[in-house]
This record gives C-alpha cells, sequence and structure tokens, in this order.
C-alpha cells in the first residue's frame, strides 16, 4: 500500500501540482477541489497517465461534515494519510466595509479558518496514533499583514495562521508536523490569478514577470518546497516560511 498525500483545493496551480510531484515520489495522490469536475478528471489522468496513482474527489469544505467524511473515506478506502496539503483559498475579492455583509465575512472564516480546524480534528489525532505526519497549509500575504479591502480575507488567513501555530505546539512533540507557508507574492497559475486578472492582463503580466524571467512563482518550484518540508529530518522542522520571487519586495517592507 502506497503512503497518501491528500489536497484539499487541488487546483491547476499549487494544489494540483503539489499532488503530481508527490505521485511522482510514489505516494496515492488524493486531490479534493470544490468544483469543475472535467478538470478534476483531467489532472488525475495526467497523473496516472505517468504511471503514477491518484483519486480526484469533489469536496465543499463549507458543507457540514464534508471534510471529516472525506477524510474517514480515504483513510478506509486508500490508506493512511501521511501527508495533507490544506490549499484552500478564502479571497472574495476586494470589498469596502460597507460592502462587506456578515455573511460575507463569515464565508472567508469558514473556509480559511473553520474549515483548517475540522481537518486538523479530524486527521491529526489520527497522525498522533501512527507516531507521526504532516499537514502543509498553504496562506497568504493576507495572513501576515491586512490591506485595505480585505477584511474577511485578512481576518480569515490571520486566523489561520495561528490556527497552525497552536497546532504545531500541541503536535510538534507528538511527531506531526504542521507548516504554515506564506505564498508571498504572485503565483504563475492560469485558474486562480489568471482568473482573477482575466486572460489578456494575466498574459500580460506573463510576459512582463514570467516566462524565464522569475518573477512569478513556479507551481513546480513551490511543489519542490513542499516536498521538502515533508522530508525535513525533525531537528530542523520549518514551521513558518515565507515564499515569493527574488525580484519581489518582502511583505514588510511595503
Amino acid at each position: 500500500m502506497k503512503p497518501v498525500c491528500m489536497v484539499i483545493g487541488a487546483g491547476a496551480g499549487i494544489g494540483g501540482t503539489v499532488g503530481k510531484r508527490f505521485a511522482q515520489e510514489n505516494y496515492h495522490s488524493v486531490l479534493c477541489r470544490r468544483s469543475d469536475k472535467e478538470g478534476l478528471e483531467k489532472l488525475v489522468s495526467q497523473i496516472q497517465d505517468n504511471g503514477d496513482d491518484a483519486s480526484g474527489f469533489l469536496l465543499n469544505a463549507v458543507e457540514e461534515d464534508s471534510i471529516e467524511e472525506r477524510i474517514a473515506a480515504v483513510e478506509s478506502d486508500i490508506g493512511p494519510i501521511e501527508v495533507l496539503v490544506f490549499n484552500l483559498g478564502a479571497q472574495i475579492g476586494n470589498r469596502s466595509l460597507e460592502d462587506t455583509s456578515a455573511k460575507v465575512f463569515e464565508l472567508g472564516w469558514r473556509m480559511a479558518t473553520l474549515a483548517l480546524f475540522r481537518t486538523a480534528s479530524a486527521l491529526l489525532p489520527l497522525m498522533e496514533k501512527r507516531g507521526g505526519g504532516t499537514m502543509l497549509v498553504t496562506s497568504s500575504t493576507a495572513a501576515v499583514r491586512g490591506n485595505a479591502f480585505q477584511h474577511s480575507h485578512a481576518a480569515a488567513m490571520g486566523g489561520r495562521r495561528m490556527l497552525c501555530q497552536s497546532l504545531s505546539a500541541e503536535y510538534a512533540s507528538k511527531g506531526v508536523h504542521v507548516a504554515h507557508i506564506v505564498i508571498d507574492g504572485s503565483v504563475d497559475a492560469p485558474d486562480t490569478l489568471g482568473k482573477m486578472l482575466g486572460a489578456e492582463k494575466f498574459q500580460q503580466l506573463r510576459e512582463e514577470k514570467g516566462m524565464g524571467q522569475d518573477g512569478l512563482m513556479l507551481p513546480e518550484k513551490i511543489a519542490e518546497t513542499y516536498l521538502h518540508l515533508h522530508r525535513q529530518h525533525r531537528s530542523v522542522w520549518t514551521h513558518e516560511l515565507d515564499l515569493r520571487s527574488f525580484s519581489d519586495l518582502a511583505w514588510w517592507n511595503h
């Protein structure tokens, strides 16, 4: 039985690419995303066509019991989850305070913070019983800096960061590695940044900063970093990491 890497938020950018990379290392990658069944099936097929193992499931992380039931099913039907990549976004768009309803504010929290709590509650005790495991949590600049018009996103991602610290404080000594990874910059991902900007603006950005200039973060290189984090010796575990292009200013400089 192969070890399992489960990705919650497996789009065509960071999540799906991390899943592909772990599959190349003889993991069974379980890819979960909220929508786009066709895109999910395509991603799974790409992994399988390469001779590796993967499964795909649609998962609405906001729905009650959805995360808990999926983790239980994977553990029962596929195998113990050794690596969990929590890559669920929580961006609801820039909104003024007056345009941010309580419902919208809460939605960001449900996706970014509560969903992570539910994931950890369902999985980390199992990892503890097995003597170890890894939870890699993708985050954003909003976790460390609140910008104007990002009330829901900044509060939710800040909560995600603090939750990771709390989980790490409780579970690191029990052999479970929890790492909070700040993606501090633009990622060359057509299904996330590309959709936010639109095809024309995204292509313009790629021509200005990406495509060999290395000004955009490459999902393939991010995936290498995630694999390295999982493989770290416990005497030198990374608990929080900032990732950005060499040409970008760090979040604390602007």
